[in-house]
């Protein structure tokens, strides 16, 4: 199966409006991806072996391939098609494995510049970021390729915002990230770092300084529990607590720790504490050996519990991050709320809970309910809250943005666009705590309507058109009955300090994994003025999803004909029904649209 060819000046950016054409959307995984990242046709390049094709694809709509190949929460997995036969393809894992041979973290070569080159034509109009997480970051990658003086404000003295801060560096190492924002970087970007909105510099300021500003401040203050015992020694917000973690700092946890919260943050707080004695100052030193000293030496285990109101079917944290706290001994407690936390001698001494009886309403809203007479308590050294986070609005000033009954800032959700005229906002700080890849499609959405603004046109996309197969048959190997292959993790027994837990595919793992795609870009196409209804497809279908039915059931004003129906859910897509039409009315194409390097 032949792909389109790769051009060495390829870049096309997401949709203004952020919709997609009929055979975009067919296609599951690109349609879920928020950046419209044709996971597909990578996923396909790496079975057919040509990898430095499937990195451009996975690169080309992303600045952080390599940082989402590791941790990206990967909602096109969620929508894989595969997933409806057995398991989806580990597409997340198949990216990482391309990025660690062609992207920014390994030492030879510069393969992202052929689709994410430097700009070719400098603007006069200078833009201003603030808050260098991935939303910013994200912004700035594509302004500055479009020409524009670009100039990030961040508050702290790292660039990186929530992936630095607030994922762990079990999930994250720290060089991969680096190096991902140093290619950013690299195309001409200014930086000023310990700069905060609201303290060191006014929004009315950098008015003055910039033509326009993206405002990507991020959601970087946890939510409290109104609680007795809530201000005690010992009780800690998630994000805090993960930020001091993250940056180096000390925290005494204690033996016994108690998380609250059923997200992903709750997952990070709750692995994060059950390593908090190995994190030191010495971090990038961390290699396996001293990890295994390490375990060899712990004396006894931390007791960890994570405490939800949702039941383990509705904890909103992901599968996988669950499946890996409880392989590390971490203990769920489910459909239960905090009532008081349990002081002695003003510190936390326990938690002391209650039953949820309901935790969403009949329209599935959150409206949890909770009985009173059912109580239980439990020992803890640490308190920690995964409740929520917020937005520091108060850095806005008087003359910012409108806010949104969230307490965010009020944006266009097509653009970015907010209430005042030449500021843009995304990310946590315009729609609250989400998905790393959503911050990077806003970020990405903002930049290119940034440049119409000022009478820019974004590069041209070519449109969408189907290409022909000659030749699609894929019944010479076991694609459709091979199993997951699963995702290389680290020995729980050396789950200690700041070693990354998931570990890369080898190629014959990625290769094997690969194969599984069942490469529903590809569609079967009827030439109807050829068909002759012989039902021959429908009889030959391995998995019984062609069918023949009167034209009515699907259009009831259209009588006395015959429709020919696909289900391309179930479709494995092996051709068999193309090569054993008669009139050859069937065909198989592959689509050139969104997403595909050309």
């Amino acid at each position: 199966m032949a792909l389109p060819a790769i051009s060495q000046e390829a870049w096309r950016p997401m949709s203004s409006d952020g919709t997609l054409e009929y055979f975009d959307e067919n296609i599951p995984c690109l349609a879920a991806c928020p950046v419209h990242t044709n996971a597909g046709m990578y996923v396909a390049a790496i079975a057919d072996g040509d990898d430095e094709r499937a990195y451009l694809t996975a690169r080309m709509p992303n600045p952080f391939a390599s940082v989402c190949g590791r941790v990206c929460a990967a909602p096109c997995e969620d929508a894989c098609r595969r997933g409806a036969i057995d398991r989806p393809i580990a597409i997340r894992a198949l990216k990482r494995y391309l990025t660690e041979q062609f992207g920014p973290e390994q030492d030879e070569g510069r393969l992202w510049e052929q689709v994410a080159a430097p700009p070719a034509v400098e603007r006069p109009e200078s833009i201003g970021i603030v808050g260098g997480g991935p939303a910013g970051l994200a912004c700035a990658h594509d302004l500055r390729r479009l020409g524009y003086r670009v100039t990030i404000y961040e508050a702290t003295d790292k660039l990186g915002g929530a992936m630095w801060l607030g994922i762990p560096e079990y999930r994250l190492d720290r060089q991969v990230l680096a190096s991902d924002i140093e290619a950013i970087l690299a195309l001409g970007i200014d930086v000023e770092y310990d700069t905060k909105l609201g303290t060191d510099l006014t929004l009315a300021e950098l008015r003055e300084r910039h033509d326009a500003l993206f405002l990507g401040i991020g959601a970087t203050l946890g939510r409290g529990l109104d609680i007795e015992g809530g201000d005690a020694d010992g009780v800690f917000k998630a994000i805090e607590f993960l930020i001091n973690m993250n940056r180096g700092f000390e925290v005494q946890v204690g033996e016994r720790v108690v998380v609250v919260g059923g997200g992903d943050v709750a997952m990070d707080a709750a692995r994060t504490a059950l390593r908090a004695d190995d994190y030191d100052e010495k971090r990038s030193t961390m290699t396996e050996a001293l990890d295994a000293a390490r375990s060899a030496v712990r004396a006894g285990a931390r007791e960890i519990t994570v405490i939800s109101l949702e039941s383990r079917d509705e904890m909103p944290a992901h599968d996988f991050e669950v499946e890996e706290a409880g392989h590390e001994g971490i203990t769920f407690v489910h459909r239960r709320g905090p009532a008081r936390i349990v002081v002695r001698d003003g510190r936390v001494a326990g938690l002391e809970t209650t039953g949820v009886t309901r935790v969403f309403d009949e329209d599935g809203r959150f409206a949890p309910q909770f009985d009173d007479t059912d109580r239980k308590v439990f020992d803890a050294d640490t308190v920690i809250l995964a409740i929520g986070q917020a937005i520091d609005l108060e850095a806005l000033g008087p003359d910012g943005p409108e806010a949104s009954p969230r307490r965010t800032i009020a944006i266009d959700d097509a653009t970015g666009a907010t209430s005042v005229a030449g500021i843009w906002s995304g990310g946590d700080a315009a729609k609250g705590p989400r998905t790393l890849i959503a911050a990077i499609a806003d970020g990405r959405a903002s930049a290119a309507d940034i440049h119409r603004s000022f009478g820019g046109e974004l590069p041209d996309a070519q449109p969408g058109h189907m290409v022909t197969l000659q030749q699609f048959h894929r019944l010479d190997d076991l694609y459709d009955r091979q199993g997951r292959v699963d995702v290389p993790t680290l020995e729980t027994g050396r789950r200690t300090g700041l070693a990354e837990v998931e570990l890369g595919f080898t190629p014959e793992q990625a290769r094997c994994e690969a194969s599984r795609c069942l490469r529903c870009f590809a569609n079967i196409e009827l030439d109807v003025s050829r068909c002759v209804l012989c039902a021959l497809c429908a009889d030959v279908c391995p998995v019984d999803v062609i069918s023949l039915v009167p034209s009515e059931e699907v259009e009831p004003d259209v009588g006395g004909g015959t429709a020919l129906l696909l289900d391309e859910e179930r479709c494995i897509r092996c051709g068999l029904c193309i090569e054993r039409c008669p009139p050859r009315a069937l065909s198989m194409g592959v689509w050139t649209g969104v997403g595909v390097p050309s």
